[in-house]
């Protein structure tokens, strides 16, 4: 009875994680594809240049297809090496995450003030050649969130020391039409209608983030049961 108890709980953590493991590896290749493809898109931050959508997706599929790596061969092997490299690279996840989320929660409005700041100063590179993924960025966020700027247009005026934005500001989208003051531009910032969202969906980003948890303790604690067991097992023989 508690021989079949222990295999269970080891095929159930050996599928987790290799269902893990194989979104570790879809979370990789479309990283390496935005990075090859795409080059530096979404990298809205002169301060930080390597914080680009590709690097985080490919960092993220990283740390994920690894821990699924040494869930899968630590349980189908009842192997206590791997199966504690597992339970302690969970841990630092997870105490990485609850850390990252009470610094958030404590510098909320110090965040949201440097972040405004960060992203004004780097609308100053919009036209430059060699910051082509912040522009395409830029554009990708004003033409789908119908917003101009961080604050309002006026930031582009600031940013380009002249009375132009990007055509993608433009509520009728053209060539030039940036260029006319005469036409009408969305009015809105980009970082309040990110907020806006944000508020939005509270609860569904809440809810993930609990299943996550969730998710997490139950691998541990299936990867504690399944290590004392096989623990056992070798003392017992």
């Amino acid at each position: 009875m508690a021989r079949g108890c222990i295999c269970c709980v080891k095929y159930m953590l050996f599928l987790f994680n290799l269902l893990f493991w194989l979104g570790g590896c879809g979370l990789l290749g479309v990283g390496v594809w935005l990075s090859v493809s795409q080059g530096s898109f979404a990298t809205l931050s002169p301060s930080f240049p390597s914080l680009s959508a590709a690097n985080l997706i490919i960092t993220l599929g990283t740390v994920v297809m690894v821990t699924g790596f040494l869930g899968c061969l630590g349980a189908i092997k009842e192997n206590k090496c791997l199966l504690l490299s597992f339970f302690i690279v969970l841990l630092i996840i997870l105490l990485a995450e609850l850390i990252l989320l009470i610094l958030f929660f404590v510098y909320t409005d110090q965040v949201s003030e440097n972040a405004r700041r960060d992203l004004k100063e780097g609308l100053v590179l919009y036209n430059t050649d060699e910051n082509a993924g912040l522009r395409e960025a830029w554009n990708a966020i004003q033409g789908e969130w119908r917003c101009c700027g961080v604050s309002n247009h006026n930031d582009w005026y600031s940013a380009l020391h002249d009375n132009v934005v990007p055509d993608r500001c433009c509520q009728q989208v053209f060539p030039g039409c940036g260029r006319n003051a005469s036409n009408t531009f969305w009015t809105r910032g980009c970082y309040e209608k990110v907020e806006e969202w944000l508020d939005d969906h509270k609860h569904l980003l809440g809810t993930i983030a609990m299943c996550v948890l969730v998710i997490q303790v139950s691998s541990s604690m299936q990867n504690t049961h399944l290590k004392s067991n096989s623990l056992f097992s070798f003392t017992a023989i």
